[in-house]
């Protein structure tokens, strides 16, 4: 291989040093740390030039390189390398300098460069590109995420008024600069988790190695050299079996390629869609498509072709396989079961197995079902409900006592059957004017459990009363009962009886 040539200032030196000095090759050797051999070759090719020392005062760097390296000069007709290809040919996996060499060098010898020259020529042309250059991205290997800081308000048609105002996720493949985008409604761990997954289906694969920053649904407690990943966000990398790691806090240079990315976006999409007005979603993420689609086809400025044409070349064939079925987002917590053997998720209550009472369980919640995992095993499982407030109970959760102690409609009517018509009427009623019929299940009882202090015969005929008077209330039941008027007559009885004359009571002459 060809030696690198003596810089023109070393070259200056050893003149001076022996010719002025009068040293010997041994001494300018230990003074300057260059060898004896080549102090000699180049005393040999300045005495073989047209130069004398001292140098003319004309005489420049270029004229001492011509001069003395005369004859080896021969860099001028050497082929140059295509360096931007060579650079986004290193991209690939397991692509070398070396092999880049032999495939430059096997096209023509004669007119190539040795391969140290090759490596030098290399760096110094990227000495010369800008910053954002000098890292170099493997194809298929990071996938750059962060969001926009600008959001997207979306409108209630009705009033005019923000309903919210949408987050616009960003990600970026390393090699290609190959971008998605969506808007979301928040930053938060579905929203965030759910828009990987769609990212993933967009670029057709998955990368070896995920990058976020550190909002809270990627990193739990963020730390510059063992942060804590969310667990929801780890169990969906693992589902796609890639890794993540968060760019240090503070340190926007580790996501440059996100940040420059977010700012492209910012300018490309989201200052064109300011004028726009966007009542859903859907709307705003349509119309994002079809700017992405020109974003990612327009050629760009620094490097030849378009971010669509270097990831159909470099990043897809080296993202690893979509798994057989997408990621499905589950939401994971820790619960105490309470005294009656229920957990709380959405304030909606599930039972456990009554003998977890006090026991802390891992609930996982999915669209469509609710896990219940006690020590690593399934104690329970329901299909999850949107009911605030209401209860999800399992028979076989239950204590005996209490399964005894559970009433349905059928057995209440049954109970008020066997006291009396009336009675059964009145739960009747009780039972159809709530909204549930288990929310009547304690009126219900209170009015049947009368009869045992008054006797089922009165009870019967307390409810008839109420049902004459139309107010087949509990609090008139009882009220008949302690003062022993469910017997009297009824209204349209008392309103033949005659009328009261009495000294205090004021008649119709008195108002005349």
């Amino acid at each position: 291989m060809a030696r690198k040539r003596t810089q023109m200032s070393k070259i200056k030196d050893i003149l001076r040093l022996r010719f002025d000095a009068g040293l010997s090759l041994r001494d300018i050797s230990k003074c300057l740390s260059v060898g004896p051999a080549t102090i000699s070759e180049i005393l040999s090719r300045f005495a073989a030039s047209e130069l004398t020392w001292p140098l003319p005062n004309e005489c420049n760097d270029t004229e001492l390189e011509a001069a003395v390296y005369k004859g080896r000069n021969v860099s001028r007709a050497k082929r140059q390398p295509d360096f931007y290809e060579m650079h986004q040919e290193l991209k690939r996996k397991g692509m070398t300098k070396l092999l880049l060499w032999r495939e430059y060098h096997e096209k023509d010898s004669a007119t190539a460069y040795g391969y140290t020259q090759f490596c030098e020529h290399y760096r110094s042309w990227r000495k010369t590109q800008k910053r954002s250059m000098r890292q170099l991205h493997l194809a298929g290997d990071k996938l750059f995420i962060d969001y926009c800081g600008p959001t997207v308000p979306i409108f209630n048609p009705d009033t005019g008024e923000v309903r919210y105002n949408a987050q616009v996720f960003v990600a970026t493949l390393g090699a290609s600069n190959y971008t998605y985008v969506e808007a979301g409604r928040s930053q938060q761990l579905e929203d965030w988790i759910m828009a990987h997954v769609r990212a993933f289906e967009f670029f057709g694969g998955v990368p070896q190695l995920l990058v976020p920053d550190n909002l809270r649904s990627a990193v739990t407690k963020a730390n510059r050299y063992a942060p804590v990943l969310n667990e929801n966000y780890a169990r969906m990398a693992r589902h796609y079996n890639t890794a993540i790691m968060p760019a240090r806090p503070y340190k926007p240079k580790d996501k440059s390629k996100a940040e420059n990315a977010v700012l492209i976006v910012e300018r490309w999409i989201l200052m064109r869609l300011r004028h726009e007005h966007f009542y859903t979603l859907s709307s705003l993420n349509q119309r994002i498509r079809e700017l992405l689609v020109e974003l990612n086809h327009r050629q760009q400025r620094v490097h030849p072709g378009s971010r669509h044409e270097l990831y159909i070349r470099l990043d897809k064939p080296a993202l690893m396989p979509l798994p057989g079925y997408s990621y499905q987002y589950i939401d994971s917590k820790q619960a105490r079961v309470g005294p009656d053997y229920h957990v709380l998720y959405a304030k909606h209550a599930y039972s456990v197995p009554h003998n977890l009472v006090g026991q802390t369980v891992t609930l996982e919640a999915t669209a469509q079902i609710i896990c219940l995992y006690y020590q690593g095993k399934v104690v329970a499982q329901h299909p999850r409900k949107h009911q605030p407030g209401a209860f999800s109970t399992i028979k076989e959760h239950m204590p005996d006592a209490h399964v005894k102690q559970r009433w349905s409609v059928e057995r209440l009517l049954g109970w008020a059957e066997t006291i009396g018509s009336g009675t059964r009427a009145v739960i009747a009623g009780q039972l159809a004017r709530r909204q549930h019929p288990e929310q009547a299940i304690k009126s219900c009882l209170a009015i049947l459990n009368l009869g045992s202090k008054y006797g089922q015969e009165r009870l019967e005929a307390a409810c008839q009363k109420a049902l004459v008077l139309e107010q087949p209330h509990r609090k008139v039941i009882l009220n008949l009962l302690a003062n022993n008027k469910e017997r009297d007559l009824t209204h349209t009885e008392a309103d033949d009886s005659p009328a009261v004359n009495h000294p205090n009571i004021r008649g119709q002459h008195y108002y005349q």
